[in-house]
């Protein structure tokens, strides 16, 4: 037995939005054998374009049952039923919402008369209900009111059933198949060839613009993830409206997947994309020059347009780098703000400080040092290459780090001896460094350290 169902709601997405009107048809396969439509009080106000559009005004549903008190009857119609619509996930989502705070639980086999008829009928310029329903020759009586709606739906399903003649009805059904929880405009082709190796995926819209870009050890895995749940809140239900392609890069490695993500959401500015549009590291080493002439270092917070010397995401981190530098290159705690007090400088105790605080050294001279150990912080930071396995066994991949600073990456030959870091420079694609990638290539040359080469050595041939 199939529920086709339409509803009319105050909004896009069932968390923050009410439910105006259901329509629901019992179908036994050969006919429909009941009829169910209400109007429904969302106890909320209709929002103006929401009333043009279905012609359901708040003087309509004031008298209308709640959707709490006409859950009961709408459940029983539903819960042992497949539940049949026209992008389903859409009605499903809300009726699952409305129905779970009344004290029901929905759950039904679903069908998604919107990916049905691309399989059963394809070659139509458009599957939106209305266009749709001309194309074939239905008639579409009160377009945005449920019952009309449903109605279409209903004679939609019954062309489908009489067409399908290779079984996409009973494929769609089966327990293993995941094809009613996609999104109704993509095509399971896509999914079906998605490969179980990392790499970066790219979710497009109906326009082939990127609105997403995510990373995966095993991409078709991952993929499957962001369908495996409905949830009502308005982000999801966007997101889901907004693919209708993907496409993939194979990256070889977890690190090559996390570099090329974080590299394309800077260059394609998805809009679905949140996390990493908004990374940077909260604080930096500065260097400034006081009233008496003096360069002075300090930790603070990153401002927009702040040059740091280097950069942090902890205050801790920020510590440990100076305190060493101010051991390291004898320089004042109080002139660097380790030490805010004014008690004895600490420095005299293990001769780090020189005097400086009590101007018994001039500015030139503590100033040199000063700029010694900003130099030392961006040119004494390390320069290596992370080799590890590449797409297939004939090549091995290549991170390459710069002073502290990500220059790109690539593929060579697994034969192929490299005599220098020129030469490896013209076989790897450069990307802009940021502190994201920065932080994260960093973090895996500490995890694997038996995957680095650092450039003192004559060649970087290795075994993978």
């Amino acid at each position: 037995m199939y529920a086709i169902v339409d509803i009319e709601t105050t909004g896009g997405h069932a968390s923050a939005n009410g439910i105006t009107e259901v329509a629901i048809l019992i179908h036994d396969g050969k006919e429909i054998i009941k009829r169910f439509s209400t109007l429904i009080n969302p106890q909320v106000p209709i929002p103006i374009y929401i009333q043009a559009l279905t012609g359901i005004n708040d003087e309509m549903v004031h008298s209308a049952p709640t959707f709490q008190e006409a859950a009961a009857e709408i459940f029983s119609l539903l819960h042992d039923k497949i539940f049949v619509a026209h992008n389903v996930n859409f009605d499903f989502s809300f009726l699952r919402y409305h129905l779970g705070a009344s004290g029901y639980l929905l759950q039904a086999k679903k069908i998604c008369t919107v990916r049905l008829s691309r399989r059963i009928m394809p070659g139509f310029s458009s599957y939106s209900l209305g266009k749709l329903c001309k194309q074939v020759g239905i008639d579409l009586i009160d377009r945005h009111r449920a019952m009309g709606d449903a109605s279409a739906t209903a004679c939609l399903f019954a062309m489908l059933l009489e067409q399908d003649t290779e079984g996409h009805i009973a494929k769609a059904l089966n327990q293993r198949s995941k094809e009613q929880s996609l999104p109704p405009n993509l095509p399971k082709e896509d999914i079906d060839k998605l490969p179980s190796v990392p790499g970066v995926y790219y979710f497009h819209n109906s326009k082939a613009k990127v609105v997403y870009v995510g990373k995966a050890i095993d991409i078709r895995k991952r993929v499957n993830s962001h369908f495996a749940n409905n949830k009502p809140g308005r982000q999801k239900q966007e997101f889901l409206r907004d693919i209708h392609h993907i496409t993939f890069v194979v990256c070889a490695t977890e690190l090559i997947s996390l570099i090329m993500e974080a590299v394309e959401i800077k260059r394609l500015w998805p809009a679905h994309n949140r996390a990493l549009k908004r990374f940077e590291h909260a604080y930096g080493l500065y260097v400034f020059e006081d009233q008496k002439g003096y360069l002075r270092l300090a930790i603070d917070k990153r401002s927009k347009f702040s040059k740091p010397v280097y950069t942090f995401n902890t205050l801790s981190e920020g510590y440990a780098l100076i305190k060493h530098l101010v051991k390291e290159f004898n320089l004042c705690p109080k002139l660097c703000f380790i030490q805010t007090n004014n008690d004895q400088c600490l420095g005299f105790d293990d001769h780090s400080c020189l005097g400086v605080c009590e101007q018994k050294e001039s500015s030139e001279e503590y100033n040199a040092r000063v700029l010694g150990s900003t130099n030392h912080v961006t040119n004494g930071l390390p320069s290596f290459v992370i080799i590890d396995k590449g797409r297939n066994l004939s090549e091995k991949s290549c991170v390459l780090m710069e002073k502290g600073v990500y220059y790109g990456m690539g593929f060579i030959s697994v034969d192929q001896e490299i005599s220098g870091i020129s030469e490896l420079k013209n076989l790897l694609t450069i990307h802009p460094s940021n502190d994201y990638i920065k932080n994260m290539v960093q973090n895996h040359a500490q995890r694997f350290p038996e995957r680095i080469i650092s450039f003192d050595s004559q060649s970087l041939a290795v075994e993978v």
